[in-house]
């Protein structure tokens, strides 16, 4: 549900939580962001910055110049100047990543799950994008994976590992669902390219994991040595607000990007310094058929 009125809730000495529902979708999402994009704007003193979630936004702050108290009236102003989602224009910036749907690495991992871990997920007989298919009512995996990257992605929030983006479709023909692993695994590829719930995902690094996965980009989202342009100055290559969108490729293609990626010379394909206006999203998601799939 979406609340009547923000929730404001203490986390710790430091931290301030907004909580604007209890529901993972795109409308609160954007509620939250325009609050952070208005937090920036306000340069209130003593906070420190804020980190947008699904449903909610985390404030950071100095609580030797600011008070929780007085933080709180603070971000009551704001949120009752924000107004309707609908008037909102959010700084938005493109991204086109390089994948390789069902590829052979994450197939490895999930034909080593199945055999070191003796569970009913680990005994489960369909591999991870034929399983999705089934319980997305889709006829394959390929059709899985024209449906998956038929879409932009909005970045909502970034973590549960620094940089990992959780990403929701912009489209809705092309939403999904998946329940996620049980037990996770201990290791999942740098890169994978899946999804849990309604959330889709890129691992940054080698991480253990419990998401369904179907795919793999050669194209760094975290680094630390900051090699390429596209990082700015941040280790991290997306921001909440960004959007991404998956270029399916080859194995020939993706070893290629690889090397590039490994000689320094890879080029991220970015549209910068754009606008996305959540008014004009909804007045277009009015003129679809959301039933209709790829």
């Amino acid at each position: 549900m979406i609340y009547d009125e923000p929730r404001f809730l203490p986390g710790g000495d430091r931290y301030i939580t907004v909580e604007f529902g209890n529901e993972m979708n795109l409308e609160l999402n954007f509620r939250a962001q325009g609050l952070a994009a208005a937090i920036a704007e306000a340069r209130i003193a003593g906070v420190i910055e804020s980190a947008p979630c699904y449903a909610s936004l985390l404030v950071h702050y100095d609580g030797d110049r600011i008070s929780y108290a007085s933080l709180e009236r603070e971000l009551r102003g704001l949120c009752a100047s924000l107004g309707s989602s609908d008037a909102l224009t959010l700084d938005s910036r493109l991204f086109y990543i390089e994948a390789m749907y069902l590829d052979p690495w994450t197939r490895q991992c999930i034909d080593d799950y199945r055999t070191s871990i003796a569970t009913p997920a680990g005994k489960q007989k369909e591999y991870d994008p034929d399983f999705v298919a089934r319980i997305n009512a889709l006829s394959d995996a390929n059709q899985l994976v024209r449906v998956h990257s038929g879409t932009e992605y909005w970045v909502a929030a970034l973590g549960f590992w620094p940089g990992l983006p959780f990403m929701m479709p912009l489209d809705p023909r092309c939403r999904l669902t998946t329940p996620k692993y049980d037990p996770p695994r201990t290791f999942t590829p740098q890169g994978t390219v899946g999804m849990g719930g309604a959330s889709s995902c890129i691992y940054p690094v080698a991480t253990p994991g419990g998401y369904q996965m179907f795919g793999r980009t050669p194209v760094p989202i975290w680094d630390t040595k900051r090699r390429f342009d596209a990082f700015g100055d941040s280790i991290v290559l997306f921001r909440a607000g960004d959007r991404v969108r998956f270029v399916p490729i080859s194995q020939e293609e993706f070893e290629a990007a690889e090397r590039r990626v490994a000689e320094g010379t890879y080029l991220y394909n970015v549209v910068e310094y754009q606008k996305f206006s959540v008014g004009g999203y909804k007045r277009w998601l009015s003129t679809l058929d959301a039933t209709r799939r790829f």
